[in-house]
């Protein structure tokens, strides 16, 4: 997390909004661990703003999906269980199926020559067996659709969905044999897109999503799919 500000605790709005990215960004790179007790007194130290404003940071990003309160016990990292991981996939199918097929018939050639640029990217990620930097610029390829699509609604509600599976995403990115395979099916989105052919984009990403999906749920084998690993016992 990023040091606190000289001087006083911050208070207010700018301190809230400090507070709010802070704890969102250690949540999605995973410096706070799912199930992770989230102590206020600590965490205003940390960021250096008062404890009011750390949480009204925590009640929004409990109405993200990324904290929870547990009560008696305060705060914490919201688990997210493998079914609930399937369920939000499933969402983003329908969200980001529309957002490619926007993109399709919103994409610039300037536009279509960097998603090129990016697949090409992607491909020497994988060659050079690098599934960080694969990750990486599948996060920036899903986001540069976003951006194409103009359609800001989808890409809201879609940041939302990816922040509360983002470890699950993580934990694909790092399994044996997945890079290579999402590769061909990101190289269809983003192919698709810039060759301006909305009907294929859409189905590249239905296709990309519920093999996602089929992942998780391989990954999960052995898992109560409704249990809540890391979560307090």
């Amino acid at each position: 997390m990023p040091r606190p500000t000289p001087g006083g605790p911050q208070t207010g709005e700018p301190a809230r909004t400090h507070a709010l990215a802070a704890l969102r960004q250690a949540i999605l790179t995973g410096d706070v661990a799912p199930g992770q007790r989230l102590v206020e007194e600590e965490l205003a130290g940390m960021l250096g703003v008062t404890r009011a404003s750390l949480r009204a940071a925590l009640i929004d990003l409990a109405a993200e999906g990324l904290v929870e309160r547990v009560p008696n016990r305060g705060a914490r990292v919201r688990v997210v269980s493998l079914s609930e991981a399937v369920a939000i996939t499933e969402c983003r199918m329908a969200l980001e199926a529309l957002c490619a097929v926007k993109a399709a018939q919103n994409v610039t050639d300037e536009e279509a020559a960097a998603l090129r640029d990016l697949g090409r990217n992607l491909t020497r990620a994988v060659a050079d067996g690098n599934p960080l930097k694969y990750s990486e610029l599948n996060r920036e390829l899903h986001r540069r659709v976003g951006v194409i699509s103009r359609q800001a609604v989808a890409v809201g509600l879609l940041e939302r969905l990816h922040a509360q599976i983002v470890r699950h995403q993580f934990r694909l990115a790092l399994r044996p044999g997945r890079p290579e395979t999402s590769l061909a099916e990101h190289l269809a989105i983003l192919n698709a897109i810039a060759d301006r052919r909305p009907g294929d984009a859409e189905q590249a990403t239905r296709r990309h999503l519920s093999s996602v999906i089929g992942a998780l749920l391989s990954a999960g084998d052995g898992e109560n799919p409704g249990s809540e690993q890391g979560a307090d016992t």
